[in-house]
């Protein structure tokens, strides 16, 4: 087991993952930039190095500040947490070359993984169902239209290096293609320095359901159930629960089965998240996998007692998975609000300033992911994310009433959430029943906004 792991991260992820490692006995080492010189991460840390000034490409972007810092404190491995270079192939490579363990897959498998068009191409020689789309890369507008039309509107332009929304633009005819096209490209470029495309068919009114799954160096793959993931607001989720209200149990396992067979074609190791849309008549699509530890992952974590963190980190060292698929067992209902640091009623509009009052709700069943505390001072550097509020429950409707309570005594004083928004949607008839889609608060957002009240 590693003696001293460093983790490439900020916020809650990394005070998430140092208190695994203090669990684990493994000393945890920070890194900051000199605006999070304050942050929670860097005072539970055993050690902290800054890493550059605050915008993200001078210190969480800077790998070559990142892999000195490992070094010079004698860490054994580096933890990327999500987001920054946790799905970077280059930095993968770098760490191992450094002679240090990356927590976390290969950089070809990123590599694979991180291309969507070629990720595809593997999926469909595993059989797993993948939506109807382009093959190769497309060389040009016109070839681009042609994919199109051979596809049949609406259709998603995609970014093959794309994730978290960006780089996406959906088109419903050809009046509107070429525009949603270059500028879906353009961002692409922006964003990821690679402006390769592709497109596929734009599945209307899915839910978007991703199955966990862990696999560990002795071929060892399992999945620990999926997340519904479908409340989104320009392709960033909003709200997680686990298990999906509408999937049967065979569903459940037909697509558990595909999730599995899709981390063993790609000799994939570490925890993964295989991605699906599934239509109203059940039919489901592979979309993408991500090579990191997912924002959402708590909500499976409540529901089958499994501690993913801890799990990732005895993969990287080598030892085999501690549970076989007969051992996951999923109990009772989870629920995840992603509490943002943003104004809905002024167009989500960031709001950075200084926790002046703060209270964290409690109790049976209730966990709250957070790096805040009272005086901290949220930045306007990073993501506007401040809190994850996770609560399980023994039925849904259990999790959902257990889940309104905790938000109405949650108090974060001093800069502006969505928290309200949050408190609604989980008032809304559609959302109890579990009839919504990854279009909901599209559909909805003017009567959720204009139900907003105090909580």
């Amino acid at each position: 087991m590693f003696k001293k792991i460093l983790i490439a991260n900020r916020g809650e992820i990394a005070v998430r993952i140092i208190r695994t490692c203090h669990e684990l006995g493994i000393e945890a080492v920070a890194v900051y930039s000199t605006a999070d010189r304050t942050s929670l991460h860097v005072q539970l840390a055993d050690e902290a190095i800054c890493i550059g000034p605050a915008k993200s490409k001078d210190s969480y972007l800077n790998m070559k500040n990142i892999l000195q810092a490992a070094i010079s404190t004698g860490c054994d491995a580096i933890h990327p947490g999500f987001g920054f270079l946790s799905e970077n192939a280059t930095f993968s490579r770098l760490v191992e070359a450094c002679g240090l363990t990356f927590i976390g897959p290969s950089g070809d498998v990123i590599d694979l993984l991180g291309n969507k068009s070629a990720a595809r191409s593997v999926m469909r020689e595993m059989d797993v169902p993948v939506v109807p789309g382009s093959q190769g890369k497309i060389e040009n507008e016109e070839q681009a239209l042609a994919w199109a039309r051979q596809i049949g509107f609406p259709v998603l332009i995609k970014a093959s290096a794309g994730g978290g929304g960006r780089g996406m633009r959906r088109a419903y005819d050809e009046e509107g293609f070429l525009d949603a096209y270059l500028t879906a490209k353009e961002e692409a470029k922006v964003c990821f320095g690679d402006d390769d495309m592709y497109i596929e068919k734009l599945v209307l009114h899915p839910k978007h359901i991703e199955f966990q799954i862990l696999a560990d160096r002795q071929g060892n793959v399992i999945h620990l159930g999926e997340r519904d993931c479908s409340i989104q607001r320009r392709n960033q989720k909003m709200i997680e629960e686990a298990p999906c209200a509408k999937m049967s149990e065979a569903l459940r396992e037909e697509m558990g089965a595909a999730a599995v067979r899709a981390a063993k074609a790609c000799h994939y190791t570490n925890a993964g998240t295989v991605e699906f849309v599934l239509d109203e008549n059940n039919n489901y699509y592979f979309i993408e996998m991500n090579t990191r530890i997912q924002v959402e992952h708590p909500v499976t974590e409540m529901i089958t007692g499994v501690d993913i963190v801890k799990e990732q980190i005895r993969i990287a060292a080598g030892q085999p998975l501690s549970y076989t698929q007969d051992e996951i067992v999923i109990r009772g209902h989870a629920i995840e609000c992603r509490i943002n640091a943003e104004n809905p009623q002024k167009g989500f509009q960031a709001s950075p300033g200084t926790i002046k009052q703060l209270h964290l709700p409690g109790g049976l069943g209730v966990r709250i992911d957070t790096a805040l505390y009272q005086g901290y001072q949220v930045v306007p550097h990073y993501d506007s994310m401040v809190a994850k509020v996770i609560v399980h429950g023994n039925t849904r409707l259990e999790a959902i009433r257990r889940m309104r309570r905790v938000l109405e005594e949650l108090m974060i004083d001093g800069i502006d959430t969505n928290l309200e928004l949050q408190y609604v949607i989980l008032h809304h008839s559609d959302f109890v029943r579990g009839h919504f889609n990854t279009s909901f608060i599209e559909d909805n957002l003017e009567e959720l906004i204009g139900n907003g009240r105090t909580v």
